[in-house]
């Protein structure tokens, strides 16, 4: 009985963490955290704060993807020199 609750229990987990957020609602959320920092939907602090929260996002996109990058061992070799 125990292990049926953990196997259901992990398998919510593993699906729920496969969930990715729609353009809509990451806009929608966007949108919220903007109006919770005082900001009026329309005016060009609002769109200022919403391009903000984008480059953010894209930054940390990009930090994470070259930190993926960069870390990996890739490819070693002794290396060569040239005997004249």
């Amino acid at each position: 009985m125990r292990n049926a609750h953990l196997a259901a229990v992990a398998a919510a987990l593993l699906l729920g963490a496969c969930e990715t957020t729609s353009p809509a609602q990451q806009r929608a959320a966007d949108e919220a955290r903007c109006r919770s920092y005082g900001f009026r939907r329309g005016s060009d602090a609002f769109s200022k704060c919403l391009l903000d929260i984008d480059l953010d996002r894209s930054a940390d996109r990009r930090a994470t993807r070259n930190e993926l990058l960069l870390s990996s061992p890739g490819f070693y070799r002794a290396p060569y020199w040239r005997y004249w």
